[in-house]
């Protein structure tokens, strides 16, 4: 799994780093399941800022009345969707020790749905660090201004260690948290290599990702990829 998920992303870890990678993956799956489960309002409601006209951008530190509900997407709670959320809050509270990130967030990818007239997205499914939107559209529109949606598209890793660089020399940049100066975004694979997901990491410094933070970060996408499974 560690290999096709390489293979696939185009990472060129060495012997030592991928090393780190199994280690990390080791031990994400014995500590990402527990017996504690937060309650349902905590697992299946989140609050998201405002939105802007159109709804193409939030306001930042403007928070909406009513918070996102994931049982739209995942149905009623239930104890297999109760113990697979808990296993991704889990996984996001062990990256974040870990590395010490300001923001970490799960995205699942769902399917259009011609009845609700919604097309293919990514739904955020558990995350920690400051508010921010709950779902973007999979589409060119949305490639051309936000790196979550550029990596579910492609399946293709996006890193950016100076933002500030990164939009002066031209890159397009969704800006949530003004304060954020590196981001890593990383797809999540189905055995089938389908992207279903992806990760996205924020730091307030810049030139934040090493080698070493990303293997971490791939062990997280190649445990997230069964809780995922798990939700489908």
């Amino acid at each position: 799994m560690i290999d096709r998920y390489l293979n696939k992303s185009d990472f060129a870890l060495n012997d030592e780093i991928k090393t780190l990678v199994e280690q990390h993956v080791s031990e994400l799956s014995q500590l990402c399941f527990t017996e504690s489960v937060k309650p349902d309002h905590e697992l299946f409601e989140y609050p998201v800022p405002e939105l802007g006209e159109g709804g193409s951008c939030s306001l930042f530190n403007e928070v909406a009345d009513e918070p996102y509900d994931l049982t739209g997407i995942l149905g009623k709670p239930n104890q297999f969707t109760r113990s697979a959320l808990q296993s991704l809050h889990n996984v996001v509270a062990y990256v974040v020790e870990k590395t010490k990130l300001n923001w970490f967030g799960i995205y699942q990818t769902i399917k259009g749905c011609e009845q609700s007239n919604q097309d293919q997205r990514l739904v955020k499914l558990a995350y920690t660090g400051a508010i921010s939107r709950s779902e973007y559209p999979l589409n060119e529109q949305y490639a051309q201004i936000s790196n979550n949606v550029q990596v579910g598209m492609t399946g293709q890793t996006k890193l950016i260690n100076n933002v500030t660089e990164y939009v002066e020399q031209g890159g397009a940049y969704y800006t949530c948290d003004p304060k954020v100066k590196s981001e890593a975004c990383l797809p999540i694979f189905d055995k089938q290599q389908n992207v279903i997901g992806i990760i996205d990491a924020e730091a307030f410094n810049t030139d934040f990702f090493d080698h070493r933070s990303l293997a971490l970060l791939i062990a997280s996408c190649v445990v997230i990829s069964g809780l995922l499974g798990s939700l489908a």
